[in-house]
């Protein structure tokens, strides 16, 4: 690996190398990722503002960990599609009170975010010929300036009404059967093809041609069009990255269970005497709890929290049935709790906020000591065998009770 001098005048923006997942999503659930992708963008916008929503979106491992939480595979492509898609249906409707907007998409979709920018810009009175300009040209970095072997078949512009952007874009590599997604931020960018990106990372593959390296100043003549007698540059990889692994389960190797543990701890076992009255949330279960306290980090953690998005499909599971089947009754629990704390912080009672905010809290207080211990199988046998509880779904259907040869698991994670 090789290191990369940090160009001051942008924000990080990365990359994610994802194994492709075909298949679309069931109504079922594209319907909830709406509902929930649109309840904590108003809480995050409500909390940190929109030009923090802005660069959420243009950091690689914060936007993963949305799309396990969300109950998408945690580890494949389509959560870039499904996502987007996702909160494109939600937000834009409402983009007039929110400030923020969302263009373009897979394929077709891609090729429609100079019109749409155009009639945001009429809305708003942004720059919207340089928003396309941006658009354009940051879809050609990473399609023809960097040959990583991905090629671009996702082109995703968000903009607010601020005029702070950011691009998320995905490019696909038939040789390796890989997905790779891109993330950009405007924020004090200064130059489109001299170090554009504060990183580019994922697996390294060789010498890789590099046209907005700092050193290849002599032999850019522009982005489109490309010598064979320019020289290559390696692409370097720094700490901004996620590497997904191939295999659909999850593993316990691909959670911090540390962090997991002492969460599941705290809303299963060593709830505080005044939680009930603290949340406002009278009979509300544990497994609720759980969910709303992976929704309330992916709100209110720190970058540094999000390097294991596996962790948050421990809220809503995945449509696949990995690492378990999506509680949906547990998935409008979580939104309409949501919900509802939106809808009173508008006039003035911010308390459900407040203590959905203290589950982050007193669950990065409970890991300082916490000690977990090997039985992550046994959480998931446990999620498995009581998801028909809680409305669990799949693709392949409607979870039914265990048999009654199956024996109940008890939760020993911590």
């Amino acid at each position: 690996m090789f290191p990369l001098t940090r160009n001051k005048s942008a924000e990080r923006s990365g990359t994610a190398d994802l194994p492709l997942h075909y298949g679309a999503v069931p109504p079922w659930l594209a319907e909830r990722m709406a509902r929930l992708g649109l309840a904590i963008t108003e809480v995050i916008l409500m909390e940190y503002g929109k030009a923090d929503w802005v660069r959420r979106m243009s950091d690689p491992c914060w936007f993963q960990s949305l799309g396990a939480v969300m109950g998408m595979d945690w580890h494949s492509s389509g959560i870039t599609t499904s996502v987007l898609g996702a909160l494109k249906k939600a937000i834009n409707p409402l983009s007039k009170e929110l400030g923020i907007y969302i263009c373009g998409g897979k394929g077709k979709h891609s090729r429609q975010v100079p019109n749409e920018l155009l009639a945001i810009g009429e809305k708003t009175g942004l720059n919207a010929k340089q928003l396309v300009h941006c658009s354009k040209l940051s879809a050609k970095v990473d399609n023809t300036a960097i040959q990583d072997g991905f090629q671009l078949y996702l082109h995703a512009f968000i903009v607010s009404n601020e005029g702070e952007w950011a691009v998320v874009q995905q490019g696909l590599n038939d040789a390796t059967g890989t997905a790779r997604r891109y993330h950009w931020h405007s924020q004090q960018l200064q130059s489109f093809v001299n170090e554009p990106h504060t990183a580019i990372c994922g697996l390294q593959s060789g010498n890789i041609l590099n046209l907005v390296d700092k050193d290849a100043a002599a032999t850019r003549s522009g982005i489109v069009s490309l010598s064979k007698e320019s020289p290559s540059y390696l692409l370097p990889e720094i700490q901004q990255q996620v590497i997904l692994p191939a295999h659909h389960d999850v593993r316990a190797k691909d959670v911090d269970l540390k962090r997991l543990g002492a969460m599941l701890w705290l809303t299963h076992e060593r709830k505080p005497a005044d939680f009930e009255e603290l949340l406002m949330l009278e009979g509300m279960g544990p497994r609720t709890l759980q969910s709303l306290a992976l929704v309330s980090e992916v709100i209110h953690g720190t970058n540094s929290r999000f390097k294991d998005p596996a962790r948050f499909a421990f809220a809503h599971g995945g449509k696949d049935g990995h690492p378990f089947p999506v509680p949906t009754k547990v998935y409008d629990e979580t939104i309409d709790t949501l919900h509802q704390a939106v809808q009173k912080a508008k006039i003035g009672e911010s308390d459900k906020l407040l203590a959905i905010k203290k589950l982050t809290e007193l669950s990065q207080k409970a890991e300082e000591d916490f000690i977990p211990n090997n039985n992550f199988e046994q959480l998931i046998e446990k999620e498995r065998n009581e998801s028909w509880r809680y409305g669990g779904r799949t693709v392949m259907g409607i979870e039914k009770p265990p048999s009654k040869r199956s024996k109940g698991v008890q939760l020993r994670l911590f």
